[in-house]
């Protein structure tokens, strides 16, 4: 038994992380805790020893999908009915009702759930586990701690640590005991805008009586913002109900004096003066907090605080400068969080500085927006590719004051938006460009084969200066540039001319030279060499093992398959989902991911699938060329005009392919850095180092360097890396982030919609109406002909998929990423950014992607 005036947080595995933080808070100045005891993990230990028959279910339990609420609830239910009746050890009874005494005869307590994975800086667990106020007596006192431990398996306990990835057996209960406040007014403090995420907003929730009317929504609260000790806006609330202690025990709901209603649970002076001792509270703990608080008679005392877990991390850049943040993985159809190694090996390949937070990587435009000219075109560019991002940015603009004004660094140029001819370029820069990127992949991988230990770190920085002159080769952003500038002119052209939206998107199709979409239709020619073969193709389906290649040959046909996957892999092996960690398995790596969608190839398409699709692609390209050149040609001025076109048509068409080659080249010299990586990794497991080499994953660059150099790594920074990666899954990376902490999302803006359409980018036009497939996880599409692929993101390794839709639905997305560039090369009408598709559509649902529009309808 301990006194919470005895409890700190580095006390959480013996008091939980309740007991922790409340006894944490009684040490800050000036913070007033209610006094109290609480019962440690180890009463809780010996209550489960008390009963093995709870093995078996808990083993079980561990097993059940998250998914599966009725059955984590029937066996989570008789989990805690045993508990319930396991018989406190007289010791033990004996210890908690002297503790009870020692509070006053008859004292008034509020007995509270204290889990070891409870309050932690990942993950709250906020009302996931019981607590029972204005509990009075001994008796009842003993009976209330017997709930608070069967509350750790309430179902929704349960789902939560089963999402979390939290093994049952490793949390741990505590119960706190506290002397009861009877309060005039109580609620919750937010030290950082809940919604926002702005550090430097409080958001104050108050109402009359017991702070449970609030949380159970009883009640609705007043509330307050705060910010730099003003309130800023206050909302307050009709409140015509509140939660009373009652003498003898327990709660009684109450009507509030009609005249009392409306008014305010709190001074202005107070909630000022509750932030105060909120920030007091941030400050001794290090993040934001939600506080919860009572106001009694001589001022407000904390009954809780624990860390916000929802708020997206803001990125440390050294200052307390004002920043503005644009995310990357949007850009990059990445959203996903990185691991260290990832992250690092980013940032040193990467052309402009980046910095991390949240597990995912920004960019810092701060500089871009103070200044009039590097404003226009950066906003200029970023609505091309993303309008939310555009819009975003112009609403931290909106904020007066916080980006600076600074004066143009040089002349102006001229301005955003106006559309003059791009100039013409020669396509022979591109084959030129290709050969040259071979050419440093297959350099690396000869050189590369020689260097170990730390030799091979200072060849790696050496190749990631070289990785960058490629990339950075003034002629091949040219060549990108060719094709992006190409394709905006014949968008703002035909429209103005002809009034078509997106007329560029059929001109476009089965341009030359696109690695990506060739990806995409060679996997058909794979499934065309396996097809015929029946014991192959059920082989593939039923194997799950990434050997499967070497057990091909005993069967008909399986050496002729074996080799078209191994030309494939040869070719594209380097790639997978989330390309851009370099720790992510490639396909190389792990093979079978790539079964499901050659067995949907095997299943959908005829023979000659590839050569049919690409052909046609050209045949629709050339008609529709034909179709707008004739159509210019009858307008005034129409030679001029389709002279220019028709210019503009050659040069998108030999340049716009290129735009994927040089995430491929990047993603190649990957594969061939990881691979010598893994080696060392291997190494350092020889030497007993690391447990796993993959765990070399959880350091950076640098750190691996010096591993490598002493053969010493941080056991605990591994493992405390791990949990953080985890924990970053939970969080949405905003496109746009200040240095306030606040995410902003951007909006549309647009009245052109029908009511209920879900609205986006519209980036390959066409309207198709189909089976909408939600599919998250690559590996687990399952499609038949004319569904509609809705996902989170599409990098270059789900273009595969793309040959088998009809359609296209994304929450991230621009009209120059990958996902979009490929689904014109296949004339797929897609939209893009489309907030909250995968939880807004269901899968299996009807729907309609008007391509040309950019909105999404759910059918009846």
């Amino acid at each position: 038994m301990w006194d919470l005036s005895e409890a700190d947080e580095t006390r959480g595995a013996v008091v939980g992380g309740k007991g922790a933080h409340l006894g944490g808070l009684a040490r800050i100045e000036g913070v007033r805790v209610p006094e109290g005891f609480c019962v440690t993990t180890d009463a809780f230990r010996r209550i489960m020893a008390e009963a093995p028959s709870l093995d078996e279910p808990l083993d079980r339990l561990a097993r059940l999908d998250p998914d599966d609420r009725e059955a984590i609830r029937t066996l989570s239910a008789r989990i805690r009915r045993t508990i319930e009746e396991i018989t406190v050890p007289a010791d033990l009874a004996a210890a908690i009702t002297g503790a009870y005494a020692r509070l006053g005869e008859g004292a008034a307590c509020a007995v509270r759930s204290s889990a070891t994975a409870e309050d932690l800086p990942t993950a709250s667990f906020a009302g996931q586990q019981d607590t029972y106020l204005n509990v009075v007596g001994a008796e009842a006192v003993l009976r209330h701690i017997s709930r608070c431990w069967a509350s750790l398996f309430t179902e929704r306990a349960v789902t939560y640590r089963r999402r979390g990835g939290i093994d049952h057996r490793t949390v741990h209960m505590a119960v706190v005991v506290q002397r009861m406040v009877l309060p005039h007014a109580a609620g919750v403090l937010f030290t950082a805008d809940p919604v926002t995420g702005n550090r430097k907003a409080a958001t104050v929730d108050a109402g009359f009586g017991l702070g449970e009317a609030l949380v159970s929504g009883l009640v609705n609260p007043d509330v307050f913002t705060v910010r730099q000790g003003e309130v800023v806006a206050r909302t307050i609330a009709v409140k015509q109900r509140a939660l009373h202690a009652l003498p003898a025990g327990g709660t009684r709901e109450v009507a509030i004096d009609p005249r009392r209603q409306e008014q305010p649970s709190l001074t202005d002076a107070q909630v000022i003066r509750l932030v105060g001792l909120g920030r007091r509270i941030e400050a001794h703990f290090g993040s934001p907090q939600d506080i919860e608080w009572c106001l009694d008679d001589e001022g407000f005392q904390i009954v809780q605080s624990r860390p916000i877990t929802t708020l997206f991390p803001i990125p440390d850049a050294g200052d307390q400068e004002n920043h503005v943040y644009v995310s990357v993985g949007h850009g990059q159809m990445m959203t996903d969080p990185m691991k260290p190694l990832g992250l690092s090996m980013w940032r040193l390949t990467a052309m402009v500085p980046m910095h991390e937070a949240g597990g995912r990587l920004f960019v810092d435009v701060t500089r871009r927006l103070a200044a009039p000219t590097s404003r226009a075109a950066l906003l200029d560019a970023m609505g091309r590719g993303d309008p939310l991002v555009r819009d975003a940015l112009e609403t931290v603009l909106d904020s007066e004051g916080f980006v600076p004004s600074l004066p143009d660094a040089g002349p102006g140029g001229p301005p955003p938006g106006g559309r003059s001819t791009p100039a013409e370029i020669d396509p022979a820069l591109v084959p030129g460009l290709i050969e040259r990127g071979r050419a440093s992949v297959a350099a690396l991988e000869r050189e590369i084969r020689t260097k170990t230990g730390p030799a091979l770190f200072d060849f790696l920085l050496e190749a990631f200066e070289e990785h960058k002159r490629v990339l950075g080769d003034p002629r091949s952003i040219q060549a990108i540039m060719a094709g992006m500038e190409a394709t905006w002119w014949l968008g703002d052209a035909l429209w103005e001319w002809l009034g078509e939206k997106n007329a560029a998107d059929t001109l476009t199709l089965s341009a030359p030279d696109n690695i990506t979409s060739e990806m995409g239709l060679a996997l058909l020619d794979v499934a065309d060499v396996i097809r015929p073969w029946p014991e192959v193709v059920a082989f593939l389906r039923g194997t799950e093992d990434d050997g499967f290649l070497d057990e091909l040959a005993e069967l008909p046909g399986g050496s002729e398959a074996r080799d078209a996957i191994e030309g494939y892999l040869d070719r594209y092996g380097m790639r997978c989902v989330g390309e851009i960690d370099i720790t992510r398995p490639r396909w190389r790596e792990r093979p079978t991911t790539l079964l499901p969608l050659i067995l949907d190839n095997v299943r959908n398409f005829e023979p000659g699938g590839a050569e049919r699709r690409f052909e046609e692609g050209r045949r629709k390209a050339r008609e529709k060329e034909q179709d707008v050149l004739s159509r210019l040609r009858a307008l005034p001025d129409g030679e001029r005009k389709a002279d220019e076109t028709k210019r503009m048509i050659d040069q998108v068409r030999a340049f716009i392919g290129y735009r994927e080659y040089p995430k491929y080249i990047i993603v190649s010299r990957y594969f061939v850095y990881k691979r010598a990586l893994l080696a060392e990794g291997e190494r350092l497991v020889r030497a007993g180092v690391v447990p796993e080499k993959e765990d070399i994953f959880y350091l950076t660059f640098q750190e691996l360097h010096q591993a490598v150099r002493s053969n010493q790594v941080d056991d605990q920074l591994v493992r405390q890396r791990k949990d953080a990666f985890r924990s970053y899954h939970a969080l949405t990376p905003p496109r746009v982030l200040t240095s306030d902490g606040e995410a902003v999302t951007g909006a549309y803006r647009r009245d052109d919609v029908p009511a209920g359409a879900l609205v986006g980018l519209p980036v390959s036009a066409g309207t198709v109406e189909g089976r909408a497939r939600v599919i998250l996880d690559l590996a687990e599409a399952d499609l038949e002909a004319g569904d509609i692929l809705v996902t989170t993101y599409t990098d270059p390794s789900w273009s595969p998929l793309f040959v088998g839709i009809a359609g296209l639905v994304t929450e991230v997305g621009g009209l120059m990423t990958h996902g979009s560039v490929i689904a014109r090369e296949y004339g797929l009408p897609a939209v893009v950014g489309v907030d909250r598709a995968t939880r807004l559509i269901r899968d299996g649902q009807r729907i309609r992607v008007h391509g040309t529009d950019g909105y999404v309808e759910i059918l009846p």
